[in-house]
């Protein structure tokens, strides 16, 4: 039998909000998957390892899956978006939506034993405001944050921002401990890399490139939880080694498996295969256009390669028909911010040869029209994308040459040196487009280089005063009306191609119990997980 981890979702995310504290009690599952076992070890495989364990100034995914298990955020979400107790008991907005007060947990603990208090939480904000790639957006209108007594927070805004109270999650916006930090640079801290939380797991041990292991918080102010000793993220860079060692037993779970191996696996009894959407992340896959490149700069030119691209053929041969086409950078499961009406560039080789000639570049004596660099962030099925986009562009007569390397140089390519001319990129486009959307268009980040914002250098005035209009709205229908003009000019514009979204996947042994416990999936806190003893 396949667990249905949607079901689970709704019924454990209903559990969590039951009581003032909103939360899971240990037996949460317990008619699901029988009385959660104490002690043992989960080994989870994953296929890189992460630059860092805390997700404050970076969220990789790699980052925010592990660091939600050591840090925790003010709230949790359950599966309709609402916001449920974590770290935060009680929360108020004010009628002009312009202050968030927040009573915090009592009697919470930091990994090494000092007190949890809104001088944290005040530093965390204010920090990620500063550096962290989604707070210049997410925390852009907070003026300050007031900290009344050591158990209240305020949040006091400049401007009403609606998606705010969606952005308090372990692993969007993890609170740290400030004396771990000091006054140093943020960015070198050792907290970054041994670090110190409140959450249901203490770091243990960073091996680099063998594992890295957390035991049971002892202290945790959930009391019955975590269910689990010790887990243990074994890092395993081949794909067919992550498959190998669920097949036999050296990893209980894994996420990122070859989608290839997906067909085998779910055949073997003892495994069990989760394919949620992950409809916090709404990953997608996107193909960005170095708009600074003389040949890019011509939007037919970008509207030629679009159609030279067979977006169905990614879908079906390197995504296994697990993911879908993506028409639109905004997430169709938000619908009512929804527009597609624009990005409708269905693959016609006659058609992209025509906007190519019509644009200049006729095709020379050996059949090339001009060459370009593709770069392309980490992962073979990103790999495989880049495979397959040279061979398709070679049909219209356009020579690439693919870039490769580890995830900093990809980072420094596309962002900082900006050596690149095509970029297939990972985004996650969030739960809100202020969020998640308007970072991939957002002049700023041409004028503030930043990792994961506008790597196209895109640039229109209209386009920036739009998102400024829907970051403060609160009227939705006007809210929305604003994301679908948006929608309709970069559809037009086309600085960023949206191809397919990229699964969210694991896969994990029948001894595995309530592996997610959370809207985010993923970046849960393994707080109810529990594993049966090898038999």
């Amino acid at each position: 039998m396949t667990l249905n981890r949607r079901a689970f979702l709704h019924t454990s995310l209903a559990l969590m909000s039951a009581g003032a504290a909103g939360i899971v009690p240990a037996t949460a599952s317990a008619a699901a998957s029988g009385t959660p076992v104490e002690g043992g070890t989960l080994t989870y495989a994953i296929p890189q390892e992460p630059p860092s364990l805390v997700s404050l100034l970076d969220t990789n995914t790699a980052i925010r899956n592990i660091s939600a298990k050591i840090t925790e955020g003010l709230l949790r979400y359950d599966a309709q978006f609402k916001p449920r107790p974590l770290l935060a008991t009680s929360w108020v907005i004010s009628a002009d939506g312009l202050e968030y007060t927040f009573k915090l947990r009592p009697a919470v603990t930091w990994h090494d034993g000092r007190e949890f208090t809104s001088a944290d939480v005040r530093y965390s904000v204010l920090t990620q405001q500063k550096l962290g790639p989604r707070g210049r957006i997410t925390l852009a209108n907070v003026a300050r944050v007031d900290t009344p007594d050591p158990l209240t927070v305020v949040l006091v805004l400049s401007k009403p921002t609606p998606y705010l109270i969606k952005a308090l999650s372990s692993a969007e916006l993890p609170i740290v401990p400030q004396h771990r930090y000091g006054e140093g640079d943020p960015l070198t801290s050792p907290n970054l890399n041994a670090p110190i939380g409140t959450g249901p797991f203490i770091f243990d041990k960073w091996v680099r490139g063998s594992y890295i292991s957390l035991r049971k918080n002892p202290n945790y102010w959930r009391k019955g939880t975590p269910h689990l000793d010790h887990v243990i993220y074994r890092i395993v860079p081949d794909q067919s080694a992550i498959s190998a060692a669920l097949e036999t037993g050296e990893a209980d779970a894994a996420g990122n498996v070859a989608l290839s191996d997906l067909g085998r696996l779910a055949a073997l009894a003892q495994l069990r295969i989760d394919d949620t959407y992950d409809a916090y992340l709404n990953n997608a896959s996107f193909l960005e256009f170095n708009v600074e490149s003389p040949v890019l700069a011509k939007p037919d030119v970008r509207k030629a390669i679009a159609r030279a691209l067979d977006r169905n053929f990614i879908r079906d041969n390197i995504y296994y028909k697990r993911s879908t086409v993506v028409n639109s950078p905004v997430p169709a499961v938000l619908s009512n911010y929804y527009d597609d009406s624009t990005f409708h560039y269905p693959y016609d080789l006659v058609a992209a040869n025509r906007l190519l000639d019509d644009a200049g570049y006729k095709r020379q004596s050996d059949g090339q029209r001009f060459a370009l660099r593709l770069t392309t962030i980490p992962g073979p099925d990103f790999k495989r994308t880049a495979d397959y986009l040279r061979a398709a562009l070679s049909r219209v007569g356009i020579k690439l040459s693919i870039l490769d390397g580890d995830q900093p140089t990809f980072l420094r390519r596309a962002y900082i040196a900006r050596e690149f001319d095509l970029n297939i990129n990972g985004l996650g486009r969030l739960y809100d487009p202020t969020v998640g959307v308007q970072r991939i268009y957002w002049s700023d980040g041409v004028k503030h280089p930043l990792i994961w914002i506008n790597a196209s250098h895109y640039q229109n005035p209209q386009v920036d005063e739009l998102f400024r209009q829907a970051a403060v709205e609160t009227d939705e229908p006007k809210r929305g009306a604003a994301f679908r003009e948006i929608q309709r000019i970069v559809g037009r514009d086309l600085p960023v191609l949206p191809l397919v979204t990229v699964p969210s996947l694991q896969v994990y042994n029948a001894r595995v119990h309530n592996l997610s416990n959370s809207i985010d999936l993923a970046a849960g806190d393994f707080s109810d997980t529990w594993i049966e003893a090898r038999t």
